[in-house]
Order: structure tokens, then C-alpha cells, then sequence
């Protein structure tokens, strides 16, 4: 998909056409809605937009309308999207849920946009918008579904920080790598999410600490399995591989190193314990599939052997603690 700046306008369209192109073009960003322009003689609408990767990015401003989305025109499948949008100029009136939201300058709302709604814009209005596809929150847990409407500040804190990163956003996306504006939707979803986990909207519930925490208790659950993966976990949270590297990237390791520690943890646990097993039998109970293997990521994390080790525990006269040289963080572990 192209990062381009695409412009839209009713400009120079007479009054009979305009709402028609005015239709087409939201369609084209977001699903079809109804248009009204409450009266008016004409419908005079511009939009700016572009895309970060999957994220559209639009600057739009229109004189006095209405935009609805009814319930007889309901249909998720053409409305996938959760729609940011910044008010910059002029007053509109929000209803969804039986919510009605007035919108001035420096107010940002967020609201699930397969639902009914209706934006009223009596007079002149500007906005600076971000549609999300709702697949992209769905991977970080969130599901827009039990998403309601909220109106957060962006003069301020959280959301004036979003605001300016959005405006630069898309200023800059033209210019970006593909790569490049994967990696920075990727840190613009995070950020929008940042002021809607302030007031709540979001439960934490289903955030990425509670997915970690699940995803912690899953690997435990599984940890003798030999074909433990990523993708098996991934499938069993119901998140993707990538939001699921993403969380165990932020707390300095890859999932893969997670899995491998807690084995060697366990491997060396059981060892220590020194019940009769050979160090095959407690390292194929862990999920090694070759002792040599094993013998060697163990002496590689913990700086010993686990020959060694248990050699100790039939001495009885080594400290266990004289064993642990080797700092774990600079060790990464090997691909099962």
C-alpha cells in the first residue's frame, strides 16, 4: 500500500454532486455512511490523506453536515475500524449509544466505528483523524467490540503528546521506508492506546501485562513439551506471533529465551535435588531432545556442568551458590 498524499475535494463540483463525492470519499477511507448537508446550498469538503502502513491518516475539514451511520446500515464486515479523531477547529456533536459528545478544539475521541453513529458539524469544522483497523487492536488484546465511545483531552499530558506525534506523522509518511512506517504504526498504536488505558476505556484486564502474565503461566503449563512454540502459544491466547515477541521483547528477552531459562531452572532444580536421574532423564523430561545439547546450553547459561552438579550434591561439600558465575543476560539462548 502506498504512503502517498492523496488529496479528496467537492471544490469546483456543482451542488447535486457534492454529497455524492463527499459519500464516495469517506467510503473509500472507512465504510459508506449517510450524508446530509443539513440545508446547505452545497457541501464544500477537502481531505489530505496518506497511510503508515496499515493506518490512515487524514486531515479533513467540511462545511456544515451530518454523517450517519445507521442501524439498517450496519454491518461490521464494511466498518472494521476504530477511528481517532482530533478536533482542531469549529464544534461537532457526537452520538453513539446513547452518548451524545460535544467536540471543540483540542478534544480527541475515539469510538468504534462499525457501531451506529452520527456526527452533526453545524458550521466550518476541521479534524485530524487516525483510522485503525480493529485486527491490529484485536492482536494487542483489545477487542473494540467492548471498546466505548471516550472523549480525552489532547491540550494536555497523554493526549497533546499523541496529537503531535499523529500531525508529525503525517507530515513525515510520504517520506518513509515501508519498513520504517511498519515500526512507527506499530509505536502510533501504542501511543493512541496510551490516554484511553488513562481513563480506563480499555480494560487491563486484556492488556499486554495480563497477556504476559497468561502467556508466563501457559509456558509453565507446557514447559515438558518438547514442540512447546511460539505459535503454539500465540494460538492458545488468541494474539499474534508478533504482538506476542513484542511483549517479551519489552522485558529484554525473545520468547524463545524464556522457554529455554525456565527449562535450564528447572533442569538444574531437579538436578540439585539429586533423586537417582541421570542427567538424560532430567534433561529429556524438560524437553531436550539431545543430552549433549542440553550439557552444553547449561554449561553455557550457568558456567557449569551439570555433571558437576551433581557430583556436589554427592560430595556435599560445594556451595550451590559458588556455582552461579555466569550473568544470564548475556546469554541468548539456541532455537529448539
Amino acid at each position: 500500500m502506498s504512503n502517498s498524499l492523496r488529496s479528496l475535494s467537492t471544490t469546483g463540483l456543482t451542488p447535486k454532486t457534492q454529497v455524492q463525492y463527499w459519500t464516495d470519499a469517506l467510503t473509500e477511507l472507512c465504510g459508506k455512511f449517510d450524508v446530509d448537508p443539513l440545508g446547505a446550498s452545497s457541501l464544500e469538503g477537502h481531505i489530505n490523506y496518506t497511510t503508515v502502513s496499515r493506518l490512515k491518516l487524514c486531515q479533513i475539514e467540511a462545511s456544515q453536515h451530518r454523517i450517519a451511520l445507521p442501524n439498517s446500515r450496519v454491518r461490521k464486515a464494511e466498518h472494521p475500524f476504530v477511528k481517532v479523531l482530533f478536533q482542531t477547529y469549529g464544534i461537532s456533536h457526537f452520538e453513539q449509544d446513547g452518548r451524545r459528545i460535544e467536540l471543540m478544539p483540542g478534544d480527541c475521541l475515539a469510538y468504534d466505528v462499525s457501531g451506529p453513529h452520527t456526527i452533526i458539524s453545524p458550521s466550518l469544522t476541521r479534524h485530524e483523524v487516525v483510522i485503525v483497523p480493529t485486527e491490529l487492536l484485536e492482536e494487542r488484546g483489545f477487542h473494540s467490540a467492548k471498546m466505548p465511545v471516550c472523549k480525552v483531552s489532547a491540550r494536555t499530558g497523554t493526549g497533546r503528546i499523541v496529537h503531535d506525534f499523529v500531525h508529525a506523522a503525517f507530515g513525515e509518511a510520504p517520506r518513509l521506508s515501508p519498513s520504517t512506517a511498519t515500526s512507527l504504526a506499530d509505536t502510533l498504536i501504542d501511543l493512541l492506546l496510551l490516554p484511553l488505558r488513562e481513563v480506563g476505556t480499555m480494560s487491563d484486564r486484556s492488556g499486554p501485562a495480563a497477556l504476559y502474565l497468561k502467556a508466563q503461566a501457559f509456558i509453565r503449563d507446557h514447559l515438558r513439551d518438547p514442540e512447546l512454540s511460539i505459535e503454539q502459544i500465540s494460538a492458545a491466547l488468541g494474539c499474534s506471533k508478533r504482538y506476542l515477541h513484542m511483549i517479551f521483547s519489552d522485558r529484554g528477552m525473545t520468547v524463545s529465551d524464556y522457554i529455554w531459562q525456565a527449562r535450564l531452572q528447572n533442569c538444574r532444580q531437579e538436578l540439585e535435588d539429586a533423586q537417582g536421574k541421570t542427567i538424560t532423564d532430567v534433561a529429556f523430561s524438560w524437553g531436550f531432545s539431545s543430552s549433549s545439547h542440553f550439557s552444553r546450553v547449561f554449561r553455557r547459561y550457568f558456567g557449569v556442568s551439570p555433571s558437576s552438579i551433581l557430583k556436589v550434591q554427592h560430595q556435599h561439600h560445594l556451595a550451590p551458590d559458588a556455582l552461579m558465575k555466569q550473568s544470564v543476560r548475556t546469554f541468548r539462548f539456541p532455537s529448539a
